[in-house]
């Protein structure tokens, strides 16, 4: 909280840097007695890395909301934890109605929660604190996007740092392009962290619409593309290993689905704009927001054609890359689904072939084929049932769906009463709890929370 409280100190908001104080020396105090404790094994196996990334997570969130909740500026409880939650998720979606009367360190906490929840809170804690080195992939494995992790290098700590370094080099480089577009420092500082955690969260009630600003609409649609990426197709440039840049098919496929629902949104809404430029610009910004998960607008979607809001819902599903800041359900997940329904087809033409299934000149393991159709299925199911929860509010079924999708997806903006000029505050309690769990479980992807409630995983030692 040191960040928020400078910048309170800056524009002498001595209520937020009263709070920021209060709220730092408090969770400093909790904390220091585990930080004395003595351990004599610092070894992290599969159930410790899982506990330790899930309860960081609960728990960070709980000390975030604080400072919201405290000074008063989110009043209910169950607001402030949904802001804080949705913040660091890097989902985007507010109970605030009125942003621009906030003062600027609690509006910079709320955009820095993006920035930290990006990457991963505990990849974060590696990259700057002194980790052991034992098994670390366990953390890296419960926090990190997609249907497998592994490390740039052999040290996890390393692999950590570089993300990090590549992470704060773009933040910069889009601060630095924001800034040159006519934004303030503080202006383009936030919404540098908001695009690079693919979060969304402006300090304008408009969203990026309140700039007006071509320049600045395309600079975060790149951006926004940018952090969708793997970023190991980043270290891959730095090392100049074009050829496993070359060899990934994620990125191609990726581009491919953006610029194919770009062009569709574009046919759909040129009557609106009457203009193939605007149509492009709102088109291509809109669909670089929804598939990288992040929910800036620059207009007001819910009104546009309902084909054109159907493919902006798809591509919340389908998400980012795997390895990205972005959620969904991920690109690779969808080639792998893809693959092994060709595979199943052919089986059936074909009985007696036997064919191994392939990605990027690679064998496809099993295994990531088997958790890939898993994870499809729990997220179904928690779909189903969290619909059922929410659908209690009565609130109409594209509201609830919408709302819903986007949370387990930490898109944002819905449609309808949770639409991109609307927020949550206006649900229930019931509701924003089991959002907040939406939120949180879509960002771990779900099998850590599982994992973590099955007796066999305390039994023994997972190497």
């Amino acid at each position: 909280m040191c960040l928020p409280l400078f910048v309170s100190i800056i524009y002498c908001e001595w209520d937020s840097v009263f709070i920021f104080s209060l709220v730092a020396l408090f969770l400093a105090g909790i904390s220091l007695p585990a930080v004395l404790m003595k351990v004599r094994d610092r070894t992290i196996y599969a159930k410790e890395g899982l506990f330790v990334v899930i309860m960081t997570w609960v728990l960070l969130s709980l000390g975030g909301s604080m400072p919201f909740y405290l000074g008063g500026w989110i009043p209910k409880f169950v607001d402030a934890f949904f802001e804080t939650v949705s913040g660091f998720t890097t989902t985007g979606a507010t109970v605030l109605s009125q942003i621009e009367g906030l003062p600027y360190g609690v509006l910079f906490w709320r955009s820095f929660t993006h920035w930290i929840g990006g990457m991963g809170v505990l990849l974060f804690v590696m990259a700057v604190v002194p980790v052991s080195e034992n098994h670390s992939i366990h953390i890296m494995r419960a926090e990190l996007t997609g249907p497998s992790v592994g490390k740039l290098v052999p040290k996890g700590m390393l692999t950590a740092k570089i993300l990090y370094g590549i992470y704060l080099a773009l933040t910069l480089l889009e601060a630095i392009l924001l800034y040159a577009g006519g934004m303030s420092v503080y202006d383009s500082i936030i919404h540098a962290f908001s695009t690079a955690g693919t979060g969304g969260f402006s300090n304008k009630n408009a969203s990026i619409a309140h700039f007006d600003s071509a320049y600045i609409d395309w600079v975060i649609t790149v951006f926004m593309l940018l952090f969708s990426i793997n970023f190991n197709m980043f270290y891959f440039l730095l090392i100049r290993k074009f050829s496993a840049i070359r060899q990934n098919s994620e990125w191609k496929v990726f581009f491919g689905i953006v610029a194919a629902a770009t062009i569709g949104i574009m046919f759909f809404i040129y009557p609106e704009y009457n203009s193939l430029l605007l149509s492009f610009r709102y088109s291509a910004f809109q669909v670089a927001s929804c598939i990288s998960t992040t929910g800036f607008i620059t207009a007001d979607f819910d009104q546009w054609h309902e084909a054109a809001e159907c493919i902006l819902l798809l591509v919340m599903i389908i998400g980012a890359c795997a390895g990205s800041t972005g959620g969904g359900l991920k690109v690779i997940r969808l080639q792998v689904l893809w693959k092994a329904m060709v595979n199943e087809i052919r089986k059936m033409i074909h009985p007696q072939t036997v064919t191994r299934l392939k990605m990027d000149g690679k064998g496809l393991e099993t295994d990531i084929v088997h958790s890939t159709l898993v994870y499809l299925v729990l997220l179904l199911g928690l779909f189903i049932i969290s619909v059922f929860l929410v659908a209690i509010d009565g609130r109409g079924m594209e509201t609830t769906l919408s709302a819903v999708l986007s949370c387990i997806n930490n898109v944002g903006p819905g449609l309808a009463e949770v639409g991109p000029v609307m927020n949550y505050g206006g649900l229930s309690v019931l509701s924003k709890w089991v959002l907040c769990a939406d939120m949180l479980l879509g960002r771990l992807e779900i099998y850590p929370v599982l994992l973590l409630f099955s007796p066999n995983i305390w039994r023994r030692k997972f190497m």
